[in-house]
């Protein structure tokens, strides 16, 4: 939180602030994405096959995954300012670390110590973000904090590509290097000065993982998101082998995707400002019906373009859903529940991309993981029923009085419902 005693922001310093703290979720998003563009490049510079190299981009989720929950519980009593300078000081280290990689194994240690920090740094961003803005606002200013992921995907991992295919994959990694860098000169001069939180504990924080709704929210985002995953991790060889399309039409239709993110991004944070539980079930649903329909859609270049939009946008109003409700229900532990949602989201990445191999590696074909993620999907709507029924009956022990009285059992359905 803000110094209480502090003027109020002026609404240009309060913008300012989002800004900076959206260019460190571009950076984050940049290096996180470009591996996947630069493969074969990195392949050949280290000197291993390109199945191989794949476990580069392994290790970097599995530095989020890690990284999140551990970062976010020893930073609770952090001044968050402060917090975010400096896991964007070791996002600088990692990714220089990855630039002046002189081997394989150097390398995967790098890209590890390169994700340590991308959770950690979107969970105490999107908490500055919302005590930056009145109550009814903060859906807006989380996801405003999370477009800075959207749109990496549609300037700063193209460019990053290219740069890296024209002077080398090193340059990809320093060009990252000079965004996070901005970033902490950004964060420095406007995002406002945060106390530290002396009542804070680890084993506070940690308590989150006790908490019922924490987990059930999880699970949606590690099953429902791994849906989106399933489908966009072998989203190539379905463009060219089942829309006939050719080898250069792949950018255009990742482009699509990284419209899709944008848009639902921007459109996720007002929803869950309108009611976050509906909006959160209502995107799982949507990705579940794209999914669904992905290989009837796959069978004209036009319909799969319009899919793969309408899959980066479901997906990207599920994430903003997925932050704010972590961000609500995770109690005193707000630092770790929102740094969670990018653990699950990667776990989400492991869990999609292997569902979808096998059913192909089975010979279903390259439609089949468009069925795999929408059982997905499902799973994540079966949590979610079970996350509902679960704060029914906690209201209905905090409030005996609600089952004698109907009238009142509305406002309980609300509650359920936001």
């Amino acid at each position: 939180m803000t110094d209480p005693t502090s003027p109020p922001l002026s609404p240009g310093r309060v913008a300012a602030a989002i800004v900076a703290l959206a260019l460190g979720g571009f950076a984050i998003g940049t290096t996180e994405f470009v591996t996947m563009g630069l493969l074969p490049d990195v392949a050949e510079g280290v000197d291993i096959d390109i199945p191989t190299a794949g476990h580069v981009i392994s290790l970097y989720a599995l530095g989020v995954v890690v990284g999140a929950p551990v970062l976010a519980a020893l930073g609770t009593r952090l001044p968050r300012r402060g917090l975010l300078i400096g896991l964007m000081v070791a996002f600088i280290a990692g990714n220089a670390l990855t630039a002046l990689a002189p081997g394989y194994g150097s390398l995967l240690a790098a890209r590890f110590l390169a994700g340590l920090p991308h959770g950690a740094y979107f969970g105490v961003a999107s908490l500055v973000a919302a005590s930056l803005v009145a109550p009814h606002l903060r859906g807006r200013a989380v996801s405003s904090v999370m477009l800075g992921l959207a749109v990496s995907n549609v300037v700063g991992v193209p460019a990053a590509t290219w740069l890296g295919q024209q002077l080398g994959w090193r340059s990809a990694y320093w060009a990252v290097v000079v965004i996070a860098a901005l970033t902490i000169v950004s964060v420095a001069a406007v995002v406002p000065a945060t106390p530290a939180d002396r009542g804070a504990t680890v084993r506070t924080e940690l308590g989150a993982l006790r908490r019922p709704q924490v987990l059930l929210t999880l699970l949606v985002g590690v099953v429902g998101f791994g849906g989106m995953f399933a489908v966009y991790s072998y989203v190539a060889p379905l463009v060219t082998e089942v829309s006939g399309m050719s080898r250069g039409a792949i950018p255009l239709v990742l482009l699509a995707f990284g419209a899709g993110m944008v848009v639902g991004t921007a459109v996720g944070g007002r929803l869950a400002d309108l009611a976050l539980f509906r909006s959160l079930v209502g995107a799982n649903v949507a990705i579940g019906a794209v999914l669904v329909l992905i290989p009837l859609a796959a069978r004209t270049p036009v319909t799969i373009v319009a899919a793969v939009f309408l899959l980066g946008a479901t997906a990207s109003v599920l994430v903003v859903c997925l932050q704010m409700r972590l961000m609500e229900v995770a109690g005193e532990a707000q630092m770790l529940g929102a740094a969670l949602n990018h653990s699950a989201l990667n776990a989400a990445n492991a869990l999609g991309a292997w569902l979808g191999g096998l059913v192909i590696a089975a010979g279903a074909g390259y439609t089949a993981p468009g069925l795999v993620g929408a059982a997905l999907a499902a799973a994540g709507l079966a949590a979610l029923t079970a996350s509902a029924l679960l704060r029914r009956r906690e209201l209905r022990v905090e409030h005996p009085s609600h089952q004698a009285q109907p009238a009142r059992a509305v406002r309980v359905e609300e509650q359920v419902g936001r």
